[in-house]
This record gives structure tokens, sequence and C-alpha cells, in this order.
């Protein structure tokens, strides 16, 4: 079957209970999630071979985390252990009209002082298909992002079809380096290639006419983004699909959720499901990762049937609570032809 790594940070989240803030908090709910091991929890829980490679402490955090990898069924003989910390986010969940909060603690974290050469990426791709990264990773720090050229540069050289969430996180990139230069340099080993509007904005100055992303609420359009998605390959000609999240966002609670896939000749677009009760956001866009992967690589003449599985498979992801979409094959197909009754199984 299908091999697929995934390479970047797992941390531990910690969330006052419910939707409380952060100075009323008392104590903290405590899960373990991060980008790249959110794509691959939601493989695993599809069937499909994954890995996941980082750096851990070697320390109680780091193996709290190493057995939730384990427990969702993600191989983890690849990781490497050294530093001295695990990275943490704090997460203050909104609610209507009050915006969620993170605030990150992953300075000098384990996988921030990750350097070149620690990693033997010709042993990591032994055997595999498909690699992952997302623009989360080289934001860490300089040595994350030079290890994540690494990693593309021999996925490249393996033959492995290569994908990137460019993820752009304004509370990160805060060392020295080129972002644009880098993401650049980065983006252009890629076959596949998600971003929404602010990404490609923010890291190449590619945006979509007449869309302002703050004001957009119900409104969103496909085809706006038809000119992006047209940019975005003219930029990286490797690339043989572009792809987006459609979010509008009404309120915290409420939100409408669709994907476009751009091919170089089709633009796709999936139904939009109208979310109004959202149990937790934080790992949407790697839900529709986690799903695209499945479905390009179950349906690969079917880009049409390949966007409708991530999408529904991330509109899931948004009742269920902490980073990763414990969701079944079964139940994105269920949500596929229609049925979101919600009905009790039994």
């Amino acid at each position: 079957m299908k091999k697929v790594v995934t390479f970047g940070e797992i941390m531990l989240r910690l969330s006052p209970p419910g939707f409380l803030r952060f100075s009323q908090a008392s104590s903290f709910d405590v899960v373990y999630g991060g980008g790249e091991a959110n794509v691959a929890v939601s493989l695993a829980n599809y069937g499909i071979p994954v890995d996941f490679v980082t750096r851990l402490p070697h320390n109680d955090l780091g193996h709290c985390a190493l057995m939730e990898l384990r427990k969702r069924g993600v191989g983890t003989d690849k990781i490497i252990f050294g530093g001295d910390r695990l990275g943490i986010y704090f997460l203050e969940t909104g609610a209507v009209s009050r915006a969620s909060k993170v605030v990150y603690d992953r300075a000098h974290s384990a996988m921030a002082k990750i350097r070149k050469g620690m990693l033997d990426w010709d042993q990591v791709f032994d055997g595999v298909e498909w690699f992952h990264w997302t623009g989360i990773t080289p934001a860490i720090s300089q040595g994350a992002a030079d290890v994540c050229l690494e990693a593309v540069q021999a996925a490249s050289k393996n033959g492995i079809t290569i994908s990137a969430d460019l993820n752009y996180r304004t509370k990160l990139w805060k060392y020295d380096g080129d972002r644009e230069a880098i993401m650049t340099e980065l983006t252009s080993y890629c076959d596949i290639i998600l971003g929404n509007e602010e990404d490609a904005e923010k890291h190449f100055g590619i945006k979509p006419e007449g869309l302002d992303i703050t004001t957009q609420g119900e409104n969103v359009k496909a085809e706006a983004f038809l000119s992006v998605c047209k940019q975005m390959m003219e930029k990286f000609p490797k690339a043989k699909k572009v792809i987006t999240t459609l979010r509008g966002s009404i309120s915290a609670s409420h939100n409408s959720w669709a994907g476009v896939l751009y091919d170089g000749n089709t633009m796709f677009k999936s139904p939009e499901y109208q979310i109004t009760h959202i149990v937790d956001r934080v790992g949407g866009g790697d839900s529709f990762m986690g799903g695209l992967i499945y479905g390009l690589l179950t349906y690969p003449a079917d880009d049409q049937k390949a966007l409708d599985f991530a999408t529904a498979a991330s509109c899931l992801k948004h009742t269920i609570k902490g980073d990763a979409n414990l969701v079944t094959v079964e139940e994105v197909q269920k949500l596929m032809k229609g049925d979101a009754s919600g009905r009790v199984a039994r």
C-alpha cells in the first residue's frame, strides 16, 4: 500500500475548559497536536500507512506526544530525540463574535533546534510515495527551514510526490530568515499546493481581486481564486494542482466551508457546508489536507471526488474537540452522500 511521510513539530496544547478566557482559567485541558502530525493522524484513520518525522525531547512530555501518535496508528520509528523541551501552544476558544486566540511557547524547543544532517532522508523515504510539509515548519527556526529543504530535495531526488500546506502564521517567523525566499524555494519542489488567500498573499504577494478576507462573510466565491491558482502555477511550474479552502466566517461559531481545486485546465468546486455549531476549528485545514491526500491516492483519476472527500472530512473535524480529525472513511462517505442528520447510529 502507498506510504506517506509528514514532517513537522508536534506540540502540547493547553486550553481553558469550554469557552473560558485565559484570565478565567484555573485548569487547562491537554491534547497533543500540530499541522503535520494532524495530517498523519487523519491518514492513519483512513488506513493509509504513514510515518511522522520530528525531533522530540527525551523526557516525559516528549514520550507522551510519542504515545499519542502511536495510539492513533502513526509510524514513529523515524523520530529522533534531542533538545530540552516540547513546544507548547495555548488556545482560548472563541464563540459567536469573539475570535479564538493562540499563544505560542515553542522557542528553543527540540524541533526549533533541529539541524541539517540529523536525519537520514534517504532512509526515511525508503518505500515512500508521498511527502507532506507545511509552512509552519520553516517558520519555527532557520534550522527547521534548512532541514525542510533537505527533505524536499531528497524527496524530489527519489521521485516522491510532494505536497505543502502553505500555512502562514503571523505569530511565527521571528528569526531573520527571508520568508518569501525560503518559502519560494521550498514550494518550487511541490506537486500539490494547498493555500488560502492569506497564505498566497503573505508568502508570495499573490492575491485575488476584489476580496477582503476579513469582511467576506458568507459571500465566498470560488471564481475569485482562479487568478490566484493561475498565478501560483506560473510561479511554481512543477505544481500539478493548486487547492484552496473557502471559509466564510459568519462568526466564530458559524462558518461556511468548501474547497476548490485547479489542475491547470479545470477548476473543481466542492459542495458548500454550513457549519452552524463549531466545536473546534483548530486543525480544520490539516483535516482537509489529510482528506485530500487520501482522496488523490485513492481516486487518482477523479479530482472532484478527492476534493469532495477532503471537504466533507474537514467539515466533520469542526465537530471534534482537539487538533486531530478522528473520523473514519465510512463517516466521511456518509456525509458526502448527503446524510448530515446526525441521527444516532444504532
